[in-house]
């Protein structure tokens, strides 16, 4: 058949959150690592529009809809190249919390950069990933 498995599209919205994090001007795994502070996921949802095939090459838009000290929520859309048909939208809202899964407050140094990034900042970031080819992926 060659769709791609309904699951790739949570792992791409997650390629989608740190590749956006990099565009704001830091790396995810430096919040964990350097400030024990993690974006757990706590909801997702994905609508389904139209099939991604295998080797389709895809874009990930995502962007923060929501940001306050403790939860942030980011939207996503899909779509393939090269005509930028839309093929998914999701969403995913996330509680800011230590490696102990115990909430916190964001940071100071990474609040500014959500804070900007969030629906009055406009911010988002838009990323090529191609889906894969190899079997058992389905």
């Amino acid at each position: 058949m060659g769709v791609v498995y309904h699951g790739n599209y949570f792992t791409w919205f997650e390629v989608g959150r740190v590749e956006l994090c990099r565009h704001l001007g830091f790396e995810y795994r430096q919040m964990e690592a350097e400030d024990d502070t993690l974006i757990v996921v706590a909801e997702a949802s994905c609508r389904y529009k139209r099939p991604a095939r295998f080797d389709d090459t895809l874009v990930v838009r995502t962007r923060v809809t929501r940001y306050d000290k403790r939860t942030l929520r980011f939207a996503y859309e899909i779509l393939r190249q090269p005509d930028d048909e839309l093929l998914a939208t999701g969403e995913t809202t996330h509680v800011i919390c230590d490696h102990q899964g115990r909430p916190k407050s964001m940071p100071e140094k990474y609040r500014e950069h959500f804070v900007h990034a969030a629906p009055d900042g406009g911010a988002h970031h838009e990323g090529h990933h191609s889906t894969p080819s190899s079997k058992g992926h389905k």
